[in-house]
């Protein structure tokens, strides 16, 4: 069975688009206080399992069938941290 790990960002990895967003704003380095485990500013957003794979989905099922599944509306209703910075 696998361990539980602490809730918080103390336990966590900064997410991926935070860090690059910092970074852009920061002369294209990676700011000092971002390291290795998540800020408040760095943690992954909180979101359904059940959303993202509905959204993925959708994604996917256009990919393939070439006619909208509604996949913009699913994807468009996520967290997203770059359209609220």
């Amino acid at each position: 069975m696998a361990e539980n790990k602490a809730a918080g960002p103390k336990s966590q990895q900064p997410e991926a688009l935070a860090t690059f967003a910092a970074s852009a704003r920061n002369d294209a380095r990676k700011p000092d206080e971002i390291g290795l485990t998540a800020t408040p500013e760095t943690a992954p957003l909180e979101t359904s399992p059940e959303m993202k794979a509905k959204a993925a989905t959708k994604v996917l099922r256009e990919g393939v069938l070439k006619r909208d599944q509604g996949a913009d509306e699913a994807v468009d209703a996520l967290p997203d941290r770059t359209r609220d910075s």
